[in-house]
């Protein structure tokens, strides 16, 4: 265990092994090895590899030495894309910097008091967590001093900049010191945050703890081809053949999550909607209730997906499609977190199956493209998880009393006892919320080029000249549910 954390800062080490760490991971060794006192940083890896840890890590002496000199703070400020991941980034880092004495957090985000944020920034805290915006409203009301600041790191920047923030973002480091060490965090680099990344942070190194692009080996990639009518008794035949486990589903627009979602609870799923619509209260009672596993499945747009930091979600689902192979990657990398296996499922109209393939490849994915599940199958998945359920309960060798015993005797002497056993196990069958649905079936399309040969000549993130990204379908049809 020593050998493991030989690098880290002595005062984080029990820390980590509370939190169960028996070793770094890829992007917490390179970012320790590559030195953020001396150099700044350009991190990029797969969503939930630990790149907010290692940033702790690297930032921990200058963190340390400002709370022992009780230097005025903030001395580190990390910008964050939205409020939920602000929290998140708080959250992570709090728990790192547990047994640091004196050690202290504050974070400003949109949406919140701005009286209440004043009186928190009073403090000083070392480290300043914030949205750019908000963040920015503070510096020129004059509530925050950023003269101290030694580092300014950037999270989820391309986020940020497709969010429009790219103005707000000048405007803060015009107002930053200097002399200071500037890093920037993101799963994927495309050209315009490279772009802005070479005036932020001029000679950076970069660091790799996974290839860019490099697809997450825990996640298993399935494709459904659909007829557009079709999309949402897939969806609902995808749900009911996965087992009670933690689900998020992808959608462009807010309004489209409060439709599914709705749709959803109609059908006897535990769903909600989650999106910039929903106040900030609303968005932390949701996220709670999700995490808690009072919900089972989150219905969110890109943006709200970001800060949603839940790392045993099973499975992902594309209702509507990613635009980009780099929106893929982050839809994606919400599943298959700190070594957990995950599923990323698309759900392909027939008419955009040649884009996703391109899509695909730029992500450097292999799906294995399949059939809906179809009624048969889902009752096969429903009878393996009641079996699985009886095995546990056999093998835990539970304690029964001496009435249960009797009784079990009696039902065995007054009936066969495969008939018994069998019509127990059809009790103990888990209701499905509802029956599955009639979906039309495709075979994949064998007349498409080789999806990797295609994304080698177009960059992920980026679409060839002449394709239009998809459609986004206005209306959820199919089913009970076609009239939304």
């Amino acid at each position: 265990m020593s050998d493991a954390f030989d690098a880290v800062h002595p005062a984080l080490r029990a820390a980590l092994e509370r939190k169960g760490f028996n070793a770094l991971t890829t992007v917490q060794q390179a970012v320790l090895e590559a030195d953020a006192t001396a150099h700044n940083l350009r991190i990029s890896s797969q969503t939930g590899s630990g790149k907010t840890v290692a940033l702790g890590l690297a930032l921990a002496d200058d963190l340390i030495s400002a709370v022992e000199a009780r230097t005025p703070g903030p001395v580190v400020v990390v910008v964050a894309p939205t409020r939920e991941l602000a929290a998140q980034v708080e959250g992570e880092l709090a728990w790192l910097f547990a047994d640091v004495r004196g050690f202290d957090t504050t974070v400003v985000t949109g949406g919140t008091d701005l009286v209440r944020e004043r009186r928190l920034l009073s403090r000083r805290a070392p480290l300043l967590v914030a949205t750019p915006g908000r963040l920015l409203d503070h510096v020129r009301n004059g509530a925050v001093d950023l003269a101290r600041v030694r580092h300014v790191v950037l999270d989820e920047a391309d986020q940020m900049l497709d969010m429009g923030f790219r103005d707000d973002l000048d405007a803060l480091v015009d107002a930053l010191p200097e002399e200071r060490r500037s890093h920037l965090v993101s799963a994927t680099f495309p050209e315009q945050v490279a772009r802005f990344a070479d005036r932020f942070q001029p000679g950076a190194v970069h660091v790799q703890g996974t290839v860019l692009g490099q697809a997450n080996q825990d996640i298993t990639h399935v494709a459904h081809v659909v007829h557009i009518s079709d999309r949402y008794p897939a969806l609902v035949n995808c749900m009911l053949a996965m087992d009670e486990a933690r689900c998020l589903v992808f959608v462009a627009r807010r309004v489209d999550a409060a439709d599914l979602a709705e749709a959803l609870a109609e059908d006897g799923f535990s769903a909600l909607p989650f999106s910039g619509d929903m106040s900030q209260p609303q968005r932390t009672r949701t996220l709670n209730a999700f995490r808690n596993g009072i919900v089972k499945t989150l219905v969110a747009t890109d943006v709200a997906a970001r800060g949603i930091d839940v790392a045993d979600i099973r499975t992902v689902i594309h209702f509507d499609l990613p635009i980009d192979a780099d929106t893929y990657t982050h839809r994606s990398g919400r599943t298959g977190r700190a070594g957990q296996t995950g599923r990323s499922i698309l759900i392909v109209p027939t008419h955009k199956e040649r884009r996703v393939r391109w899509l695909l490849g730029g992500a450097r994915v292999e799906a294995d493209w399949c059939r809906v599940p179809s009624a048969k199958k889902i009752e096969k998945a429903n009878n393996k998880r009641t079996r699985r359920a009886l095995h546990a309960l056999l093998e835990a060798a539970p304690e029964l009393d001496e009435g249960e015993r009797a009784y079990a005797t009696e039902l065995l002497e007054r009936h066969d006892p495969n008939t018994l056993v069998a019509v127990l196990m059809r009790m103990a069958q888990h209701d499905l919320p509802r029956a599955p649905m009639n979906v039309r079936t495709y075979e994949p399309r064998t007349d498409v080029r080789h999806d990797k040969d295609d994304a080698r000549k177009h960059p992920p993130g980026r679409r060839p000249v002449g394709r239009r990204p998809a459609g986004r379908q206005r209306r959820h049809q199919g089913g009970a549910h076609g009239r939304r």
